[in-house]
């Protein structure tokens, strides 16, 4: 979800759902004690704590509304500063589930213990499968890729069609040029789709998981968070993204996995960016919400814990 679509998505809510006397807004589930505290303050400076019902922790700070505003700038520090908490949990507590940015349940913090419990076939499972796992986020780029003219002393159909356009009649030349458009871009799409199928398969000797993103990525929770540690070419370069793929891995396999990325980085005209260890936005399950949309279900501008 990119962030104007979330800011019209709390608007939408705001709208729709009743004002929240007594909410809380929530950040991240964690396995945690009953006496479980997290030193860190939350959005608008909100004072964090950790509600817990036998060995679930819910991060949290009280609240009374929607998070909404038209200003994307105040809704970018909210984004960072929801990821900065839950980064905090996680490094606390050990890998957390993440929730989007702006998930509220209405009521107390007996009711939110109430729904620890109602949610805790799903929660406990999941918690325990993914400790000690984290979300990798990797990006190929290429600069200087190759030129049409480069492309055609590589591929037989594209130097006969080269050739058919030079001694084509105005008319012919124009349905050749289609033609001859068509398979560069087909050469263009396979070359990455092999790239990243190889790269995908590479990696998933060594990782629990690995998903495929869209080339152009979106301005989400996450890619807003990271966006300060990420390095971007602005030198006019001529560099495409020929894959963007997110792992969820252990710590201790970091490495390997840059072993790996080592070698497609030392081709040339290639460079991997890799950053994490991020909470596992992507590998997160969705938690939904009841269908009558009483009091004391989570509301906002979504209600599951997968914003990716």
């Amino acid at each position: 979800m990119t962030t104007d679509e979330q800011r019209r998505d709390v608007s939408a809510n705001a709208a729709e759902t009743p004002d929240i006397e007594t909410g809380r807004y929530l950040y991240c589930v964690v396995q945690a004690d009953d006496d479980a505290t997290l030193d860190t303050t939350g959005i608008d400076g909100e004072s964090v704590s950790v509600v817990t019902e036998d060995g679930i922790g819910a991060v949290v700070h009280d609240c009374d509304s929607l998070y909404d505003s038209a200003d994307l700038t105040q809704i970018q520090h909210w984004l960072v500063r929801h990821q900065t908490v839950v980064d905090a949990a996680g490094q606390t507590f050990g890998t957390p589930v993440p929730f989007q940015f702006d998930t509220i349940l209405r009521g107390d913090d007996t009711r939110l213990r109430e729904w620890l419990r109602e949610e805790s076939a799903t929660l406990r499972p999941v918690l325990s499968e993914l400790a000690d796992h984290w979300e990798y986020r990797i990006e190929v780029v290429e600069f200087d890729t190759p030129d049409d003219r480069t492309l055609v002393e590589q591929d037989d159909r594209l130097a006969e069609l080269d050739e058919q356009i030079a001694d084509a009649s105005e008319g012919q030349a124009f349905l050749l040029e289609k033609q001859f458009e068509q398979r560069l871009t087909e050469l263009r799409t396979a070359r990455r789709e092999t790239m990243a199928a190889e790269l995908e398969a590479d990696l998933a000797e060594t990782v629990r998981e690995v998903h495929t993103l869209e080339r152009s990525p979106a301005s989400d929770i996450a890619d807003v968070a990271r966006a300060e540690d990420e390095t971007r070419t602005e030198d006019g370069d001529d560099v495409e993204t020929l894959c963007r793929l997110t792992v969820l891995a252990r710590e201790d396999d970091e490495d390997a996995v840059g072993s790996i990325l080592d070698g497609v980085a030392a081709e040339d005209g290639l460079e991997v960016r890799f950053t994490g260890p991020w909470p596992p936005y992507t590998f997160a399950p969705e938690l939904g919400t009841d269908p009558d949309g009483q009091n004391g279900d989570p509301t906002g501008a979504g209600t599951d814990t997968n914003p990716l």
